[in-house]
């Protein structure tokens, strides 16, 4: 997608040859027409599929993954980080290891969210080792709903995150794939 290109180019920062902020458009702020636009290709990617859902993961993914479900005319559900108060008691609930906060943290999404009636296709903004995946792929199996496949905003294609979910059969959709990130330059497949 080249607009997503443009964007990072203009103002990805480079931290390591590992990491990359995209503040300005997808981890702190969000860019409205971006988001929009990378919705409307997810949907175009997955419209085919009958999709009845669209999951994501707090807090990133959401901008997006609404933006998608929003062009899809279906709902979205969001896997929480955090319990608080009013959490549902039945969930189906995954440990993951974050690479980017550099800690495990349960992911949780409510019973009542997910059903073996779903179809889902899975919404992120980045995909590195593929954990924070993999959770919400154990918890879509374990809910009985089918995996229509994943929708990856950015995906670090010198990580193995995309490669072994696509791998274990999984479709991975990824808009852009950046292939390196070595001497602060950022390259793309």
């Amino acid at each position: 997608m080249e607009l997503l290109k443009e964007k990072i180019r203009e103002v990805g920062v480079v931290v390591s040859d590992e990491v990359i902020k995209l503040d300005a458009i997808l981890n702190h702020a969000v860019d409205p027409v971006l988001t929009t636009e990378m919705g409307r290709e997810f949907a175009r990617r997955y419209r085919e599929q009958r999709v009845t859902k669209v999951l994501t993961i707090e807090s990133s993914g959401i901008p997006i993954a609404f933006a998608a479900a929003q062009e899809l005319g279906v709902p979205m559900v969001f896997a929480r980080r955090k319990k608080t108060l009013n959490t549902d008691t039945e969930t189906y609930c995954e440990r993951v290891p974050s690479f980017t906060k550099g800690f495990v943290t349960d992911i949780m999404v409510g019973k009542e969210f997910l059903s073996e009636n779903d179809r889902v296709v899975l919404i992120d903004d980045f995909i590195a080792n593929g954990d924070a995946a993999r959770g919400l792929i154990r918890i879509i199996r374990r809910s009985g709903a089918e995996l229509l496949g994943l929708g990856i905003a950015v995906e670090k294609s010198f990580q193995a995150g995309g490669r072994t979910i696509r791998e274990s059969g999984v479709r991975v959709e990824s808009l852009v794939r950046i292939s390196s990130l070595a001497g602060g330059r950022i390259e793309f497949e």
